[in-house]
């Protein structure tokens, strides 16, 4: 019996700490800066990808067709 009990506790407290609250009007423009995106800079991440798979040349790159010489 106890350990439903405390079972019960801890998922009681485990849920109340996810709770969903709507984000006010007033919060946007801080949740739409770029630093807040997954992508920060998608110039940047898109350059370091191209680097990546232009020099992996063995794992065929991020989807992209190309070999290691960098002329794709």
């Amino acid at each position: 019996m106890k350990r439903i009990v405390l079972f019960a506790a801890a998922l009681a407290a485990i849920l109340s700490g996810c709770s969903i609250e709507p984000v006010q009007p007033w919060d946007r423009d801080l949740l739409a800066e770029d630093a807040m995106q997954l992508v920060p800079h998608p110039v940047n991440e898109y350059t370091a990808d191209h680097v990546y798979f232009s020099k992996e040349a063995a794992s065929g790159g991020a989807g992209v067709g190309g070999g290691g010489c960098g002329c794709n």
